[in-house]
């Protein structure tokens, strides 16, 4: 009904009215429109009259017609968002536009071909705005002229559709979950240069996305075997009647002038009136010779227009007929583009021999550039860097340049034509090759000012960054295949690498940091940028690729000589495979790693870091033999204790931040295995307090990460719960994260539903399950503890079909019963207390073995003991007292399990003046839940008050007479 809505308020009737109009359209009676708007009949029939008066509509059936109408034209108008506005009026092409329209529709890639500047991509936006309505997820335009690496044509197309690379997934992977069920339509303009990537990216995209259709405008076919060519001739030389006579021109001046005339003709009257030049009726067999001898090449004819203030029709037409005299037997590329070279040499022979030089110079800029850049990259001999500014302005005047206003100032633009023929210019001169030196001097200047920025969070770094990024990936490709260039190439891919990663664009983050250590003959450098790759890959939870860099970067150092580097990378690779195991797509055997340990052990020497490295492995190894054998012998947590003690002890002395939080870590597990919840969650908040002053970057951004995640699961176990939700925002608000809403508001989520902020917790569990559909869904165990906390809230809402989605959600996470028993059962009790179901919460506790292991109930031991004391409870079992005292020392120093406890005795002992302290008790650890509970298990005074804090939280109360003994 939306849809019809915003259409209809152009067409003067109200909302309601709206309302009534769309459900008329879905062919609703009156009486169906009452029911679902809850509203009279006889209301319903006089907004009808109303509607028919004001649609001047004969009867219902036209109101529907009518509705239907308004509905396409909305659906239409939100898919062609995703097109850029036309800044000048689409002339003439209708056969064309008409048989690429039914290629487009007919078949699922179609390429249009043609020459530069023949109206490729006018015609396909066109096409594409025609068929908007058809595709009910969008039509999106898609600019691949900046991208000069075949590889990051994925990243355009996620540019272009607001996308970000999503958690283990590559940014294609990303595109492709995110297209996997759409009908849209992708236009793909300039593929020319970049068929090796738009190719395979293409073939992949259609075999995943099976509604999804491509438009690619190139010049040249993809040479693909599900591709539709559809050749874009130039503009049409001829006007024929319907009989097929030649028919003359006629109008009465100005674009309408050309009315009738051919679509070459008409397009140069139109452009012309643009400048303030009218054509008039007896000028327009001149114009159209002007026409045929740019042989109806669109961007040809709209450059000439431009000149016709300076030179008038018969000076434009006395200097191309001499200019193309000059160009017989000339030289030529192809034939593809005589006639957009011929019409270009004729420009840039009336320009000054300084803004020749310019233009062909700025030509190496692939984005929009500013005054103060072309001065930078075009400023040399001959030309002067003073002269740039003025030049630049005399060839935006001349059409040559565009130019657009932008927050970092007036930026100009060659078209791609002109861009490749300056290019080609260039080389004529003697002159390329210093012109890409100096453009390959101002990205590495651009991008060392870019790293040295002090808030590179802001907004206005990332709009100074996407604006020269394209700039600096052209550079690199140059420079790369310049073997004397190759430590430029190193230096700028590492500049590039720091900046993707702080751009948020961590895949090309990894891939720029490999590529220059494979650039570089310096194995100090060479093995420091696979570090940087392996912790970037260690933020995108690539446990293969982390495992594998890690090795890569101690085989340089070995082969250096630098052993004890080797010793330290060796270990940390054998650590990534115990303590990342869940990251790997495909785990090797353990012994592997084993022998990487051993291998480190020898080589590490007296070297304190290498100690320290091998220290952390070897504690991590034991910890995932524990966890593997499932708790282990006793003497394991104790051993694992002192390795990791020992552990923080060699990094303390090390004075690296990131060392002793790696060490913590270990330690953090240790103590959590050993059942030392206090000292575990103490640890594990040391951890973050530690990495508050260090900067973010690739090393750093990991153990943050990881910090977070286990300082926020072990607040909410010593009952926390505001620490846990104030690091759960900051886990939510990191940079790393920002486009991993499943990884990034994991957290946030559990604390919030233990609380009992169920308002949040809905609101927030939609764009948790919107970002891991995205990421394709896939199985990840460690989510379980989320997906079943959210299915409590909506247990306590009375919500059981949603209640039954998420417990499914927990099946589609891989989730075992084994994993389950260390959660569920906590939540499934507090919804059946809430119920007043006190028998069955204390059968959902009752681990049927005596006390519950702390490694099976994880974090929530202490919940789980107090939980299970006030079922006893309220189920009036005789081991009630048992249970409640032999909880007291477990939960003991944990707020909310201690108020648990109190009120559980409170209950036992029927004191009702302990009881509602407990009430205050629950508000201070902040868990306005269990206050509630507090109230409502008071009796009828208090209960009202209980069930409006309920209220207050998204909840609803228990059935009137449960909760209470």
């Amino acid at each position: 009904m939306g849809h019809v809505s915003k259409q209809a308020a152009t067409v003067g009737i109200s909302a309601r009215e709206a309302e009534i109009l769309a459900l008329i359209g879905e062919h609703r009676s009156n009486a169906e429109i009452g029911a679902q708007l809850v509203i009279s009949v006889r209301t319903v029939e006089a907004h009808v009259s109303s509607l028919l008066r004001k649609l001047g509509a004969p009867d219902r059936r036209a109101l529907a017609d009518l509705a239907a109408e308004l509905d396409r034209a909305e659906r239409t108008s939100q898919a062609l968002a995703g097109l850029p506005s036309p800044l000048n009026p689409f002339i003439g092409r209708a056969q064309e536009r008409d048989a690429l329209r039914e290629a487009v529709s007919a078949h699922r890639q179609v390429t249009a071909v043609g020459p530069g500047g023949v109206g490729k991509t006018r015609l396909a936006l066109a096409v594409a705005a025609d068929l908007a309505a058809n595709f009910a997820d969008g039509v999106w335009f898609v600019n691949l002229v900046p991208v000069t690496d075949p590889a990051m044509v994925g990243s355009a197309v996620a540019a272009a559709l607001g996308l970000g690379e999503l958690q283990g997934r590559s940014i294609d992977d990303s595109v492709l979950a995110a297209l996997a069920d759409r009908r849209a339509l992708l236009v793909l303009d300039n593929c020319e240069h970049l068929t090796d990537g738009v190719a395979p990216f293409l073939e992949r995209l259609l075999a995943r996305c099976p509604d999804v259709s491509v438009l690619t405008t190139s010049r040249a076919r993809l040479m693909v075997p599900f591709e539709w060519v559809y050749p874009v001739p130039p503009l049409s030389l001829e006007v024929h009647g319907g009989d097929g006579t030649h028919r003359g021109h006629s109008g009465h001046g100005g674009a309408d002038g050309a009315a009738g005339s051919s679509d070459a003709v008409a397009l140069f009257a139109d452009r012309a009136a643009a400048v303030g030049w009218t054509i008039e009726a007896e000028h327009l067999d001149q114009v159209a010779d002007v026409c045929r001898k740019l042989d109806g090449v669109a961007l040809a004819i709209e450059l000439a227009t431009a000149r016709l203030p300076a030179l008038g029709l018969d000076g434009l037409v006395a200097g191309l007929s001499d200019h193309l005299r000059l160009l017989v037997g000339g030289y030529r590329a192809d034939d593809r583009h005589r006639s957009v070279r011929a019409m270009l040499d004729w420009s840039q022979a009336l320009l000054a021999g300084p803004d020749l030089t310019l233009l062909r110079r700025i030509s190496v800029f692939v984005a929009p550039c500013t005054a103060s850049a072309a001065a930078a990259v075009a400023g040399f001999d001959p030309l002067k860097p003073g002269e740039v500014v003025d030049g630049l302005a005399r060839l935006a005047d001349q059409s040559l340049l565009s130019v657009a206003a932008s927050a970092g100032g007036t930026r100009y633009r060659a078209l791609e034509t002109i861009r490749q023929y300056g290019t080609e210019q260039l080389t004529a001169a003697g002159e390329l090759d210093a012109t890409l030196a100096q453009h390959l001097r101002w990205c590495l200047a651009g991008a060392e000012e870019l790293a040295a920025d002090a808030s590179p969070a802001t907004g206005g770094w990332r709009a100074r960054f996407d604006a020269v990024a394209d700039d600096l990936r052209a550079a690199l490709s140059w420079a790369a295949e310049q073997p004397g260039r190759h430590a430029d190439a190193c230096r700028l891919a590492l500049s590039l690498a720091d900046l993707a990663f702080t751009r948020n664009l961590v895949g090309e983050s990894q891939r720029r940091y490999e590529q220059a250590a494979a650039l570089t003959d310096d194995p100090a450098v060479a093995a420091a940028a696979l570090r940087g790759a392996a912790n970037v890959a260690a933020c995108r939870m690539r446990g293969d690729d982390v495992y594998r860099l890690w090795q890569a970067a101690a085989d340089v150092a070995h082969r250096a000589g630098d052993t004890a580097a080797a010793a330290r990378d060796l270990a940390t690779a054998a650590t990534t495979y115990f303590r990342k195991a869940g990251a790997f797509a495909q785990l090797p055997p353990r012994d592997e790693a084993a022998a990487l340990l051993t291998r480190a052990r020898e080589l590490a020497g007296d070297d304190p870091a290498a100690e320290a490295a091998v220290a952390l492995a070897d504690c991590v190894a034991l910890g995932y033999a524990f966890f593997a054998d499932r708790g282990g012998p006793k003497t394991a947590a104790s051993e694992m204790t002192a390795r990791a003690e020992r552990a923080v002890e060699l990094a303390r002395r090390l004075d690296d931040p990131l060392a002793e939080c790696a060490a913590l870590y270990a330690l953090t597990g240790a103590q959590r295995r050993a059942g030392d919840t206090f000292a575990a969650a103490g640890t594990a908040r040391r951890r973050v307090e530690l990495l508050q002053s260090v900067p973010l970057t690739p090393g750093s951004a990991d153990e943050l990460i990881d910090a977070l995640l286990i300082a926020t699961a072990t607040s909410m176990g010593v009952g926390d719960l505001p620490a846990a939700r104030r690091m759960g925002r900051q886990l939510r608000d990191l940079p790393p994260l920002a486009e991993v809403g499943h990884v990034a508001t994991q957290r946030l989520l559990m604390a919030d539903a233990l609380a009992g902020h169920a308002t949040d917790v809905i609101a927030a569990s939609g764009r948790f399950l919107d970002a891991w559909t995205q990421a394709g869904r896939p199985p990840a165990r460690g989510f379980g503890p989320v997906a079943a906390s959210v299915a409590m809230i909506h247990g306590l809402r009375g919500d059981q079909a949603a209640q039954a989605g998420w417990l499914a959600v927990l099946d589609q996470l891989g989730v075992t019963p084994e994993d389950r028993a260390g959660y569920s059962p906590t939540f499934d009790a507090i919804i059946l207390l809430h119920q007043g179901q006190a028998a069955r919460a204390l059968e959902q506790l009752d681990t049927g073995a005596g006390e519950p292991k702390p490694w099976l109930t994880g974090i929530l031991l202490h919940w789980h003991v107090a939980l299970r004391a006030e079922a006893a409870v309220l189920a009036g079992h005789p081991d009630a007292a048992r249970l409640l005292a032999a909880a007291r020392p477990i939960a003991a120093g944990n707020p909310i399990a201690v108020a648990l406890l109190d009120r559980a005795a409170a209950l036992l002992d029927d004191d009702h003046e302990r009881l509602l302290a407990t009430a205050a008790a629950f508000e201070s650890a902040g868990c306005p839940y269990q206050r509630a509970r507090t109230l409502i298990l008071a009796g009828r005074d208090t209960a009202p008050a209980g069930d409006a804090v309920l209220a207050d939280l998204g909840l609803i109360p228990a059935p009137a007479g449960e909760g209470t003994r």
